[in-house]
């Protein structure tokens, strides 16, 4: 457990601290004790742990449900055990805060945000680099589209660039945009074949379910039987190819990867993979090369409780036999406790490094 930024208001837990215990609890312990409760694509644990860091990106973060259910403060405060960038050890009190006191500190827009949610910026050596975070775009009335491809023209101009998309799940398929600017052929972001459970949502089942595309509720209709249960994916919902845009970008591309990523992120690694034009720096990604589900979801309310529940609706599944892992970069660049009290990013450094003499 490292510390990214102080919020303590004391000055006492600075960048790069590595908190050993909180409440007398080693912290390997704590992270073994709510690992079995955070969700990922199989077994990809490196998936598990991201979502257990705390980075104010999250509207509420992984890491206070779990912790703040199964280990609450015994009395309102955590001791913390640590040992400082410089090497000293140290114990320190800190209150525990609420919901209202973590949101304060969030980076990340609103979800329903008009505003631009990612930053292009060219740097002194000519390279660009483009921050997205985050591609859940179907609550926002951001033209996202034409400034995505406003900035990939500019970036048609520089030395190469850098897209940083370690801290981003997925959401929409965004990196079609990118793709298509690129590849000469088409190329699938997605692998797998495609395969759902149902056709019709049941009528028991229809007044529990919302989603933002009620042609999910139709899903499995006009697909083939494939038996056991399956039913292929239709054309009207099946994935389909990213194809090449008339505009080219023609200079070195890389992309910050890490384990963060999953959903749509991750097919587009898989695609900038499979292209051969896009190079990957970082570490390995969440989602799962032995196959993953979403595409589509219903949000699932109880109606007795009232607990709401994602239900994710297709099945993605390689066409022959893969690793219970997620993509290895082509560049393996771990963050570790002392970059981080340094304050530098050795990722972007090997990107860059890598495009001066690309």
């Amino acid at each position: 457990m490292v510390v990214t930024a102080d919020h303590t208001g004391t000055g006492a837990l600075p960048r790069g601290t590595q908190i050993t215990a909180v409440n007398g609890m080693p912290s390997g312990q704590i992270l073994a004790r709510l690992m079995p409760y955070v969700r990922a694509d199989g077994h990809n644990d490196a998936k598990r742990r991201s979502l257990l860091g705390v980075r104010g990106d999250a509207t509420i973060e992984t890491f206070d449900v779990f912790q703040g259910l199964l280990l609450p403060p015994p009395t309102g405060r955590h001791a913390l055990d640590a040992i400082l960038p410089d090497g000293r050890r140290t114990r320190i009190e800190v209150p525990a805060i609420g919901l209202a006191a973590r949101r304060a500190n969030m980076l990340r827009l609103p979800a329903n945000s008009d505003a631009p949610r990612w930053t292009y910026e060219v740097r002194s050596d000519r390279i660009a680099v483009l921050t997205m975070p985050d591609w859940g775009m179907w609550n926002s009335k951001w033209d996202w589209r034409t400034w995505l491809a406003d900035r990939l023209d500019d970036a048609a101009h520089a030395r190469g660039l850098i897209i940083d998309i370690r801290r981003n799940e997925g959401g929409d398929d965004c990196g079609d945009q990118i793709l298509a600017r690129l590849v000469d052929r088409d190329v699938m972001n997605w692998p797998f074949s495609s395969r759902v459970r149902f056709r019709t949502v049941p009528a028991s089942l229809a007044d529990h379910v919302s989603t933002w595309d009620d042609s999910y509720r139709h899903i499995g209709e006009g697909g083939a039987d494939l038996g056991h249960g399956w039913i292929s994916l239709p054309q009207t919902h099946a994935p389909q190819p990213v194809r090449p845009d008339a505009k080219r970008l023609t200079v070195p591309v890389a992309a910050l990867i890490g384990p963060a990523n999953s959903s749509a992120t991750f097919g587009f690694i898989s695609a900038a993979r499979a292209s051969g034009k896009i190079t990957l720096f970082g570490e390995p990604t969440g989602g799962n090369r032995r196959g993953i589900n979403g595409g589509g979801f219903f949000f699932t309310r109880l109606p007795g409780s009232g607990i709401e529940f994602d239900l994710p609706l297709i099945g993605y599944f390689p066409p022959t036999p893969q690793p219970d892992a997620g993509i290895m970069p082509d560049h393996l660049v771990p963050q570790t406790a002392a970059t981080i009290a340094a304050g530098t990013d050795p990722v972007m450094q090997a990107a860059a490094a890598w495009i001066a003499t690309a």
